[in-house]
């Protein structure tokens, strides 16, 4: 099989490779140089950030947060099962366990409203994913962590330049993790970014970032020593990761403007088989802003969502799916985890199926993908 359409490409859409040029011209190529932070403002400004701090990964902000929300062995966090494993393995490295709450049938987002019942005189923090770049109900959850003093952190990951009543994602719980990934809709190959919204964890984070030490204070003349300090790790991009970002970043509008022409396509072509119910497509609340991260189709089940990747793959065309609930997971059963009935997980997850989605697609090739998926149900008699 050769490959014409695939799942992701990256782009370059602006100043991108002169930035990179310019960082290594500068002679700061290690992190927090220039770059990094210009793209941290950008950020800021643009999200109306308190703080936010560049990291080699969203895994590392998920890390760094862990860290920032002070779990410990025996601590418990509360999020949904269907997430990327990074969510459970940053409490998970910390001692502490995840407990898994099964999703909205709607968003596919953590059902707020099972959130509650699971909170024991364990639970520590909340961690939500807004997943396809969807918001969670997040007025409820800040609402139920105040009740009971729990923090909250926002896997973003999927989520930079969406938003939840006219707040960006990220900025609305007491921390919140961005991925710039290659899949992400602004990346620079592999990066995150942490933002505090928290402004009593600030100080720490900066230190848990700089590998423990005071280095950041140092630098700025806040302190007259560098040194350990705290635990850490090494969580700073390098300066040409963050040029190369700020040239996304820079291009935000006519990334997302993009994706959203791609999305429609695909929500038109493909709207023949969601009113037959041979499909659905994604929804989202009024409420909600999305950033046209994900276009997925609901198969009817797993083996006709089986089917229609082999179908698409015979025509070149990559289309994937999804997580593998954590729950189900060897990990989890080896974590000795309360058992977690999920169906709403279960179902979803077996169903999706992610199509390609990416800056430089055409329209050509998305008309091309959505009339392959047409093509399939019509060879199972539905037009």
């Amino acid at each position: 099989m050769t490959v014409h359409i695939p799942f992701n490409k990256p782009c370059v859409v602006g100043s991108e490779l002169i930035y990179v040029g310019q960082a290594v011209a500068g002679g700061h190529a290690s992190g927090d140089g220039p770059f990094t932070w210009r793209a941290q403002k950008l950020m800021e400004d643009r999200f109306d950030a308190k703080r936010i701090l560049l990291t080699t990964s969203c895994t590392s902000a998920l890390e760094m947060a862990a860290l920032l929300c002070d779990l410990r062995p025996g601590d418990e966090v509360i999020m949904p099962s269907y997430t990327f494993v990074s969510t459970a393995n940053a409490v998970a490295l910390r001692g502490a366990k995840p407990v898994f709450v099964d999703i909205r049938c709607d968003t596919l987002n953590i059902d707020e409203r099972l959130i509650e019942a699971a909170i024991t005189p364990h639970t520590r923090a909340i961690f939500p994913i807004h997943y396809a770049g969807v918001a969670c109900e997040m007025d409820e959850i800040m609402a139920i962590a105040r009740r009971h003093d729990l923090l909250v952190v926002e896997d973003s990951a999927q989520g930079v330049f969406a938003k939840y009543k006219d707040r960006p994602l990220g900025t609305i719980g007491h921390l919140g993790c961005y991925s710039f990934h290659e899949t992400k809709n602004f990346s620079c190959g592999e990066g995150g970014a942490l933002v505090i919204n928290d402004t009593r964890l600030e100080k720490r984070a900066e230190i848990l970032r700089q590998k423990g030490t005071n280095r950041s204070a140092f630098l700025r003349g806040d302190a007259d020593k560098y040194t350990w300090m705290d635990v850490g790790s090494s969580y700073v991009p390098s300066d040409m990761l963050a040029a190369f970002l700020l040239g996304q970043l820079e291009n935000m509008e006519k990334i997302t403007a993009r994706r959203g022409e791609i999305y429609s396509k695909y929500a038109r072509l493909l709207a023949p088989l969601v009113k037959s119910g041979a499909i659905r497509t994604p929804v989202f609340p009024q409420h909600c802003t999305i950033n046209y991260h994900m276009f997925y189709v609901l198969a009817a089940d797993i083996k006709e969502r089986t089917a229609l990747i082999g179908h698409l793959r015979r025509a070149g065309i990559v289309a994937v799916f999804h997580y593998v609930p954590l729950h189900s997971s060897p990990f989890a059963r080896q974590m000795e985890l309360p058992l977690s009935i999920l169906p709403v997980t279960d179902e979803m997850s077996s169903r999706l199926l992610r199509l390609p989605m990416y800056f430089d697609l055409t329209d050509r090739e998305a008309t091309e993908v959505a009339s392959c998926v047409l093509d399939f149900y019509r060879g199972r008699g539905i037009q």
